[in-house]
């Protein structure tokens, strides 16, 4: 008993130094914020904070454009979430393919895993540039009109954003795939070529069952990620136009930092992680139901 009690004090010896820092940075945070949702917190504000109850969460049912802000950050989650996971398993599927300079083509499909996303925001609002974008430029040499400014239209800014959302994600997901596949025996793949399995029945039957738990575990990750974008969207349209890209984040965020509302601020990303966290249970839930079966 006392060598284990030993054991137990020296691995939490291990674990503190890494520990600390959530706890510092994560959950103090977290525990602060949701007090702050109860309160009438507000910048510049020189009476005291008073405790409201749930007068914030009250506010936040008949807020339309709160719940049209999520209604987009949904979309925009599904958005870039459905077709980063599609495009990165082809490609994972191609970089594991023996290739000539396949060591360069991994290299390079990491690089806008390697670009913050400030940068990433920066470098494709020059690519949607009106006058002097790549990509209206291509147009207008094509003959396919003279080219639109993307990130202001109504119509185009969010389906614009969601293209670079899916850009900005494909190589973590790519990598995450990758080394999936790498798992997957090739004898089953030989096995099941000599029985005349076509490449789709291969996928079907021998490589998406081998994936399949990295390929839900980073599809729900990814989803959770995305719909708590902020970086990219914010330095691409800041929300707009007219509200068209205003992601649940971003409009925390203008009631917190534009407004003072800092107690409302706070009960909305209070909304959020419950959200999110209502996901993540259910795909734990999913997950162990999975595990059971096996």
């Amino acid at each position: 008993m006392a060598e284990r009690s030993a054991r137990e004090r020296g691995a939490w010896f291990l674990v503190l130094p890494a520990l600390l820092p959530i706890l510092v940075l994560s959950v103090g945070p977290l525990l602060y914020g949701l007090g702050l949702a109860f309160t009438d917190s507000q910048s510049g504000r020189t009476a005291a904070t008073q405790w409201v109850g749930t007068l914030n969460f009250q506010d936040l049912l008949h807020d339309t454009l709160f719940w049209d802000s999520f209604r987009i950050g949904l979309l925009w989650a599904i958005g870039v979430t459905v077709p980063q996971f599609l495009l990165a398993l082809g490609l994972a599927l191609l970089l594991n393919q023996e290739l000539r300079f396949r060591w360069l083509a991994r290299a390079l499909a990491i690089v806008p895993w390697a670009m913050p996303e400030v940068v990433v925001g920066i470098m494709w609002r020059l690519v949607y540039h009106p006058d002097a974008g790549i990509l209206n430029e291509t147009l207008r040499d094509l003959g396919l009109g003279d080219g639109r400014d993307w990130l202001t239209g109504l119509a185009t800014a969010l389906p614009a954003v969601i293209v670079v959302g899916v850009w900005a994600g494909m190589p973590q997901t790519t990598v995450a795939l990758l080394a999936g596949l790498q798992h997957t025996p090739r004898e089953l793949h030989e096995a099941a070529a000599m029985d005349g399995a076509g490449a789709w029945r291969r996928f079907r039957t021998v490589t998406w069952p081998a994936i399949r738990p990295v390929a839900l575990a980073v599809t729900a990750l990814n989803f959770i990620w995305n719909f708590n974008s902020f970086a990219l969207v914010y330095v691409l349209t800041s929300g707009g136009p007219g509200g068209r890209t205003r992601l649940p984040m971003l409009f925390a965020y203008e009631e917190a930092f534009r407004y003072g509302q800092f107690g409302y601020a706070a009960a909305m990303g209070c909304v959020m992680v419950a959200v999110i966290s209502i996901l993540l249970a259910l795909y734990l839930v999913g997950r162990l139901k999975g595990g059971d079966e096996q």
